[in-house]
């Protein structure tokens, strides 16, 4: 008994560390809700339960150098004039997902502590707690952490791949056509993944290693791929645990009961709970505040500028094209949607705090008790929330108007081609 009333007021259950099954079992929870993100994020040196060494530093460093090359390759693409509208938009659509990938990649390694702090956390969650119904809802909102990552990562690798192969693939027949024109390589325009024929050509890099330069322009993109997806599911998954954390915080609440013994003490482990919980998700949204403002931007001028392409493909009957702009929009709609969704969650469900104590029996409570009560509910209603800059909140309404102004715009766009 006296046991498990200090284990009450703490938070803490040591249980697991006597039954070694509870042990392995967490164990794999753990492994569960961070091995998918550990294998995305270790590689570019941003993953916060790893050694931060100067190897973590080179792996850092080394990512960023390369995706460096998706910024710098189509600008001097720009700056010759060597491009049609079709190689400007694919470039300039690719030297945006450079950017981001670059600015999340420094952002998180700047910002590490706090991701730190909160993967710590989590994973002391999972190894600490005891409750079956609690558990649950930390493995829901794992799953829905996966699930998540899955999507967005698998689907721009599917991109990335249908990207390299549609320049691989005109080789083939322009080399098939210039065979029967007698037409030599020296005459052949090439086709990279990436907008880059010129600034390759200025740099001296001999056309024999064409398929070589396709293969590295190839891994540049899913590295690209893995520091922008990648980056997104490993904070979007931290944040859906927070959200989880807070849940069950709420189900603590609203099961408070006057009748066990040591009522002060239990309460007061519930508000630091929740006061700590609240310190977490200031450090996320502190972690992502640049990132998402990058992010809203971007998206915002790309969902136009895509969405017109598409157009203009849907007229000319260019189902390359089409299918190209279709990739793109799909993806940076995602993205919107994700963060929209997760970051309209974690408000929802700080939010919530109030409510699920004003549900609760706290007019059962000790006087001195339930006068305290209102200071709790005051502070839920200025929640936590992801902003962008500091400035735009992120959730479902600004999700919804950003795609009225882009479609807005868009609309405009038409209409001056149609007439």
């Amino acid at each position: 008994m006296y046991t498990s009333r200090i284990s009450l007021v703490i938070g803490i259950s040591y249980s697991h560390y006597l039954d070694p099954m509870a042990s392995k079992r967490w164990k794999n929870d753990v492994a569960y809700a961070m091995t998918p993100f550990k294998i995305l994020s270790w590689p570019v040196g941003v993953w916060p339960l790893q050694v931060y060494n100067g190897f973590s530093l080179i792996r850092c460093i080394l990512a960023t150098c390369c995706m460096s090359t998706l910024v710098i390759l189509p600008s001097m693409e720009f700056q010759m004039g060597c491009t049609n509208t079709e190689q400007n938009i694919d470039g300039l659509m690719l030297a945006c997902c450079g950017v981001l990938g670059v600015l999340k990649t420094i952002c998180f390694r700047i910002y590490a502590k706090n991701l730190t702090d909160n993967y710590s956390s989590a994973r002391n969650d999972f190894l600490t707690i005891e409750n079956t119904d609690h558990r649950t809802i930390m493995r829901r909102h794992a799953f829905i952490g996966r699930i998540l990552s899955c999507f967005m990562v698998c689907f721009s690798y599917v991109s990335v791949l249908i990207y390299s192969l549609i320049p691989l693939l005109g080789e083939e027949q322009i080399n098939d056509q210039a065979k029967q024109i007698n037409i030599t390589d020296e005459d052949i325009i090439l086709d990279y993944p990436m907008p880059s024929r010129c600034a390759l050509e200025y740099l001296h890099v001999p056309r024999s290693m064409y398929e070589i330069t396709c293969l590295l322009e190839f891994i540049v993109l899913i590295l690209t791929c893995t520091c922008n997806h990648g980056n997104d599911s490993l904070f979007l998954n931290i944040t859906l645990h927070m959200c989880g954390q807070v849940k069950i915080l709420k189900a603590n609440f609203i099961e408070f009961s006057v009748s066990s013994p040591q009522i002060y003490d239990r309460f007061n482990a519930l508000i630091q709970r929740h006061k700590y919980l609240i310190e977490l998700a200031k450090e996320l949204a502190e972690s992502i505040s640049l990132v998402l403002i990058t992010q809203l931007f971007i998206s915002s001028v790309l969902l136009c500028i895509m969405g017109f392409q598409f157009i203009l493909a849907l007229k000319t009957h260019n189902i390359v094209v089409m299918g190209k702009s279709f990739m793109v929009l799909c993806t940076f709609l995602t993205q919107l949607s994700v963060y929209s969704f997760v970051g309209d969650y974690l408000k929802s469900q700080m939010e919530e705090v109030g409510l699920y104590i004003y549900q609760s029996t706290w007019y059962n409570f000790p006087v001195k008790l339930a006068k305290n009560l209102t200071f709790i509910i005051m502070r839920t209603q200025l929640p936590v929330k992801l902003q962008a800059g500091n400035v735009i909140v992120v959730n479902l309404a600004t999700y919804m108007s950003i795609l009225k102004t882009s479609m807005s715009y868009l609309s405009v766009l038409r209409v001056m081609i149609e007439t």
